[in-house]
C-alpha cells in the first residue's frame, strides 16, 4: 500500500508514520502544498497513493484546499470514484464546518485527534474502502472498539462518510 501523510505537527506525524508504516510505503509531507505536489507526481507516474491522510489545518495550503486540488486532478485524468485515492482528513477539532467542506470536496472519511493505535486500526480494518482485499484484514487483531457495545462515538471514532 502506498500512503501519503500530510501533517504539520511532528508528534502526530511520527505517530501516524509509525502506525501506518507496517502497511506499506509512507511519504511524509508537512503541508498541503507538499502533499499536492507528491500526489500530482504519483498520478503522473501512474503510481497513485492508495491512502492519503490530510490534516485539515496546515500552514501554506490547508488540507481542504489540497483535497480539492487532488480530486480536481484525478477528475481531469479520468480516474473513477472507485479507483481514486482514498483520502482521510485528520483534525484536532470536531468543527462541523470543516467536516462539511471536506465532505463536499470528496474526502472518504475523517479521523478526530488524538489518534490511538487501537482506534486507527479498528476503524481502518472495518473499512472495506481502505482494505478491499480481505487478506489485509490481519490488522483486526488491533481492532478494539473504544466504547464497547457502541457502533460509533461522535467524539473519537473515525467515521466513513456515506456517498
Amino acid at each position: 500500500m502506498k500512503i501519503l501523510i500530510a501533517e504539520d505537527n511532528s508528534v502526530v506525524m511520527k505517530l501516524l508514520h509509525s502506525l501506518l508504516s507496517p502497511l506499506g510505503e509512507i511519504t511524509p509531507t508537512a503541508n498541503g502544498l507538499e502533499a499536492f505536489a507528491a500526489a500530482k507526481t504519483a498520478l503522473q507516474d501512474k503510481q497513485p497513493y492508495d491512502l492519503i491522510c490530510l490534516d485539515i489545518m496546515m500552514p501554506e495550503v490547508d488540507g481542504i484546499s489540497a483535497l480539492h486540488s487532488i480530486r480536481q486532478m484525478e477528475s481531469k485524468l479520468g480516474i473513477s470514484r472507485e479507483a481514486r485515492s482514498k483520502i482521510v482528513m485528520t483534525t484536532g477539532a470536531s468543527d462541523r464546518q470543516h467536516i462539511e467542506e471536506a465532505r463536499a470536496e470528496g474526502c472518504d472519511g475523517f479521523l478526530v485527534k488524538p489518534i490511538s493505535k487501537d482506534r486507527l486500526f479498528g476503524d481502518f480494518a472495518s473499512s472495506d474502502w481502505i482494505f478491499p482485499n480481505k487478506a489485509e484484514l490481519s490488522l483486526r487483531r488491533f481492532a478494539l472498539d473504544c466504547h464497547p457495545g457502541r457502533s460509533c462515538c461522535r467524539v473519537c471514532r473515525f467515521r466513513s462518510i456515506p456517498t
